[in-house]
């Protein structure tokens, strides 16, 4: 996660967008991410928006989207945008705000019970659940325990991290008492990112209980100069959540994010491969550039993932 320019739209996005909206044409998620596209009224689309489409449904795949992708917005407000753009999971992030008028309040483990449950029910009012969280785990295990207890509390089956490995065997025993697994998160190649490899991943997975596994960053592994498909299969058993990410350049650690299927990381491929090995579980949208036309373009990416799982179940 880390912030990048914001360059302007242009009339090859929007020939992209049009072309996304003819794929879209069905119920639920890519109705209500065509209607987005076509800058019409969601109104019509409210009621079934958060429903997947037959094909994820047949996958057993469920959209979510990471709360760093609307991350000018606190929760409060971010959240009804995800809801009408047709998603059923937020993923939580544990530096980002909670609300606009509730200064100071931040989506972690210091969120005072009586908030945790307000949070809870405000997502439920949107046809929202929290079944990820991106938390801070270290080797503190009293601080791990707090992050697991709130991720407990919003109901989440996932805590993504990327913890030293000297935490792993703290982290075994306590997926084990919470019944929550723990994905481990990839960022570009740098000193700082130690599992920005899969086989760093699988290092500290061996020897560990099938509660851990990774989270796979797509558009990571592309800065990364690695294949997403080929990193994929490394990690085969090993998958417990994704973050879809496509992105402009190869091996560029800096490259800017587009929407699926329009950069480097060969997204069919990617959804081939994750239909292939028979992954089930939640799909967060992890759109990191911060455009001005944000919602279109995480739309675009609904588009295609919804097409290509109608086309490929």
């Amino acid at each position: 996660m880390f912030r990048q320019s914001s360059p302007r739209g242009d009339s090859k996005g929007r020939c992209h967008r049009r072309e996304a909206l003819k794929r879209v044409a069905f119920s639920g998620m890519g109705a209500a991410a065509a209607a987005w596209l076509a800058g019409r009224s969601n109104a019509e689309h409210l009621a079934t928006a958060a429903d997947e489409s037959a094909g994820l449904k047949k996958l057993g795949w469920t959209f979510g989207c990471q709360h760093y992708t609307f991350r000018r917005y606190p929760l409060y407000e971010a959240a009804p945008i995800m809801a009408k753009l047709g998603f059923s999971v937020v993923e939580g992030c544990f530096f980002l705000p909670l609300d606009k008028d509730q200064p100071g309040l931040v989506v972690n483990e210091t969120l005072a019970k009586e908030k945790r449950v307000e949070l809870k029910d405000r997502l439920r009012s949107l046809g929202l659940t929290m079944s990820n969280f991106y938390g801070d785990v270290g080797t503190d295990e009293a601080k791990a325990r707090q992050v697991f207890e709130f991720a407990k509390d919003l109901g989440a089956q996932t805590v993504v991290a990327e913890p030293p490995p000297a935490a792993f065997e703290m982290l075994d025993k306590l997926t084990a008492e919470f019944g929550i697994d723990l994905a481990i998160h990839n960022h570009p190649k740098s000193p700082q990112s130690q599992y920005w490899h899969p086989k760093n991943v699988l290092e500290v997975c061996r020897g560990r209980s099938s509660r851990i596994g990774a989270c796979c960053d797509t558009g990571h592994w592309v800065r990364s100069g690695l294949d997403p498909v080929e990193c994929l299969k490394m990690l085969k058993g090993r998958i417990k959540t994704f973050h879809l990410k496509d992105v402009a350049e190869w091996g560029v650690p800096e490259a800017r994010d587009v929407p699926l299927g329009q950069g480097k990381a060969k997204y069919a491929d990617v959804l081939n491969e994750l239909r292939r090995q028979g992954f089930q579980g939640v799909l967060s949208v992890e759109y990191e550039h911060d455009s001005d036309n944000l919602e279109k373009e995480v739309a675009e990416c609904i588009a295609f993932v919804v097409h290509w799982a109608n086309q490929n179940a």
